[in-house]
Parts: structure tokens; C-alpha cells; sequence
């Protein structure tokens, strides 16, 4: 019985499909004398540039509308005006006559002292909580130095008092 030499793998395929693309080494050399010769893409000298440039532009600035399938152009049921139903003639009066009272109602509340009394404490107390932060962010200032509070250039003591002012001024101490 004579044995088989077992046959390499790699010995099946001939060494060309192997390399399926040529080396760096076996590429021919680019002459620059030729890159020279080569017309520009975005050169305004020659109107074949300009053709397909504007046609890129064209192509990317032209906008079509999204489809959203089969019913993209239905408007809907909502634009659909529904039957139109009877007039009842009672309906109508207690309704006119509920505006009118509703009406009579909201013009009483308007004028009412206690409605004008707290609007003016809301006001007051608008301006009040104003003066609250703007003597918090002077008080911040000053400690760190910053802002229209600072205390660069004052002396350690009238610092410390015009800081001791303010902290009283904010309320808090």
C-alpha cells in the first residue's frame, strides 16, 4: 500500500489569486505633469464646469414633499363638517339668558374691593420680592468680589461693614 502525500492548502491556488489586488510596489507611477493637464470641477473659466456644478446644486437644494404613505393627502375627518342639527328654540333662550347672567357676574367680580385689594398686594408684593433678589445677588457680589457690589478696593473693615449692611438689608442674618 503506497500513501498519499497529503497536498498543502495553500498549495491549491496559484500564488495570482492570492492577490487580488496589485501591490504598491507594482503600480505604475503617476506622472504630475499629467495632474496638471486635468480640467478643474469647480473652475468658472470653462461653461462645462459650470454645468454639472449647478446641477449638483440643484439636485441638493430641490426639496420634494415627505409621503406618508397611501393617505398622505387625506385631510381627515376633522375637516369632514359634521350634520347640521336642529334649532331648538328654548335651548336658545336659557343659553342667551346664561350669558347675559354669567356676563352681569363676571363684571360684578371684576369691580368687587376684594378682588382690587388683592391685586394691589400681589403688585406690592411683586415689587417686594423684586428688591428680595436684587439685595441677594448684591450680597453674593460683594462677597465674591463681582458685579455692581464689589468690594475690590475697599478696606478689610469698611468691607466688612458695607457686607454686614447688606446681609441685613436681605434679611439673612
Amino acid at each position: 500500500m503506497t500513501m498519499a502525500t497529503p497536498i498543502s492548502p495553500m498549495k491549491q491556488f496559484p500564488s495570482t489569486a492570492l492577490q487580488p489586488f496589485p501591490s504598491i510596489f507594482q503600480r505604475k507611477p503617476v506622472l504630475i505633469s499629467s495632474l496638471r493637464k486635468t480640467p478643474h470641477l469647480f473652475s468658472y473659466s470653462s461653461p462645462k464646469s459650470f454645468v454639472p456644478l449647478s446641477a449638483c446644486l440643484a439636485v441638493l437644494l430641490w426639496s420634494s414633499p415627505a409621503n406618508a404613505g397611501f393617505l398622505s393627502g387625506y385631510t381627515g375627518i376633522e375637516s369632514v363638517p359634521g350634520p347640521e342639527l336642529p334649532k331648538i328654540e328654548f335651548l336658545n333662550r336659557w343659553n342667551d339668558n346664561n350669558q347675559k347672567k354669567y356676563a352681569e357676574l363676571d363684571e360684578k367680580f371684576k369691580e368687587s374691593p376684594l378682588l382690587k385689594q388683592l391685586l394691589e398686594k400681589s403688585k406690592q408684593n411683586k415689587e417686594k420680592n423684586k428688591r428680595s433678589i436684587e439685595d441677594k445677588y448684591c450680597l453674593r457680589g460683594a462677597e465674591w468680589g463681582v458685579g455692581d457690589c464689589s468690594t475690590a478696593g475697599m478696606t478689610p473693615e469698611d468691607r466688612d461693614s458695607f457686607i454686614a449692611m447688606l446681609k441685613h438689608k436681605a434679611g439673612v442674618e
